[in-house]
């Protein structure tokens, strides 16, 4: 249960000791940790429900401080994954699954067949009641970064200490972290990628461009080399965005052998499945850096979910950079809403947990005037955010590369001073958590 918290912090080892207090219980299910703050798993006390919007029992009571170690009514390690790999509503388990692959799999044989405002109103039958989802918290959800800064509170009063020290999220002394990303559905988008790289850059953003393979359009060598000539990035989309992906596990096992041969051809390190249908269990089959295929919040998605953090984390050996902020389809054709009102209300969420803002625009879908001039809007926000609040704006496998180096680093004490060792650690920073009610603040150690 330690190295649940420093996988997430990088703190060392010994500054930390859990334990649960009773054995767990043999079932699973929903109950809270806190008043804000849902869990998913076994717990050693009260009752566990099969909904989020139940009675749910509160064990935060049931969690005592016998110094130097915390115990526990639960496995902060156990419920944690069933939350980044979306287990407390996974397929499976969800009614009528058998029925809801029927009908998907009409839906994307009609698809091509289908005028936009048809598909748009099908869209809207299907995610009708979005807005009464309990759980996971609507616009954003930091359920697994509120468990890890409470388990650090509850650590340094167990410790009698005063502060702990940790590895800092992001390399030097950025706050935060944007990544903007552009899935190309359709030729049209493919044709416009250009004008948006032009659009991009004139922000001072560099983006990664999600290609599909298969059926959808051609992918000429020239373009996937004017790309990656122009220092943007390139990935891929899916196999052929048909929607059935995961409909099949050894179906799946067949396409993901063709989409990393596609990776190798793209010289590409990351991932995005077509419609953000994911089975986290089954990643292992990539051969990928990252993939970005995780909604935080799922509502609004075809499939409902979402793995509850803004930080990056592992699947495996595979990095994971969360979709935090609402795409740009749902947000003008689901929604009705032509605004950045509720980005700038993500991004706010965000930052004030120091995590990942992802940006998901398709090329297809900003090509007129009126959703493109509400693109320029967000990357002029950003770009004000970038300059005045240091988030770092980087490219994806960027962002990858580094969670995977820090991921890496040790902290050591030396000469009575705390240091980072390891490759990359000249751009890794210091922090310290203070406790603060339940919870804790932040300080980097300036370099």
């Amino acid at each position: 249960m330690t190295k649940t918290l420093s996988e997430y912090y990088r703190s060392p080892d010994n500054y930390a000791s859990f334990r649960l207090n009773t054995p767990l219980s043999p079932d699973a299910g929903y109950f809270q940790w806190g008043e804000d703050t849902v869990c998913y798993g076994r717990s050693t006390t009260g009752h566990r429900s099969e909904r989020a919007d139940a009675a749910l029992y509160n064990t935060f009571g049931d969690t005592t401080l016998d110094s130097p170690s915390v115990c526990l009514p639960f496995d902060p390690a156990e419920v944690i994954e069933n939350l980044l790999r979306e287990r407390y509503t996974a397929e499976f388990r969800e009614p009528g699954r058998l029925s809801n692959l029927a009908i998907r799999k009409i839906y994307y044989r009609l698809r091509p067949f289908l005028a936009m405002p048809i598909r748009k109103r099908l869209q809207k039958i299907h995610l009708r009641n979005w807005h009464k989802i309990p759980f996971p918290q609507w616009p954003v959800d930091s359920t697994v970064d509120r468990i890890n800064r409470r388990l650090m509170a509850l650590a340094i009063r167990a410790q009698g200490l005063e502060e702990m020290p940790f590895i800092w999220f992001w390399p030097q002394e950025f706050t935060s972290c944007v990544i903007i990303t552009h899935d190309v559905e359709n030729s049209g988008g493919r044709d416009f990628c250009r004008n948006l790289m032009d659009l991009d850059e004139s922000f001072g953003f560099y983006s990664s461009f999600q290609v599909v393979p298969e059926d959808r359009y051609a992918v000429p060598e020239s373009f996937l080399q004017e790309i990656a000539g122009r220092q943007f990035e390139v990935n891929v989309h899916d196999l052929n965005h048909d929607g059935r992906l995961y409909a099949d596990y050894e179906e799946f096992r067949k396409r993901a052998t063709q989409i990393n041969q596609y990776a190798r051809r793209f010289g590409a390190v990351g991932f995005r499945s077509g419609i953000l249908y994911r089975n986290a269990d089954w990643y292992d089959a990539f051969d990928f850096s990252y993939d970005m295929s995780i909604p935080n919040v799922g509502h609004l998605d075809p499939q409902r979910g979402g793995c509850c953090t803004v930080m990056p984390y592992f699947i495996g050996k595979m990095v994971e950079l969360p979709l935090t902020c609402t795409q740009d389809h749902t947000l003008f054709n689901i929604l009705d809403d032509y605004s950045i009102d509720l980005w700038k209300r993500q991004v706010g969420i965000i930052k004030e947990n120091h995590g990942l803002v992802t940006i998901l625009v398709h090329p297809d879908y900003v090509i007129a005037q009126r959703p493109q001039a509400i693109y320029r809007e967000l990357l002029k926000y950003l770009a004000d955010l970038r300059d005045k609040d240091h988030m770092w704006a980087a490219l994806p496998r960027d962002v990858a590369n580094w969670w995977r180096e820090r991921s890496e680093m040790k902290l050591v004490k030396m000469n009575g001073s705390w240091a980072v060792e390891g490759p990359g650690s000249e751009r890794a920073r210091v922090a310290y958590a203070r406790v603060s009610g339940d919870t804790v603040t932040y300080s980097i150690e300036p370099k």
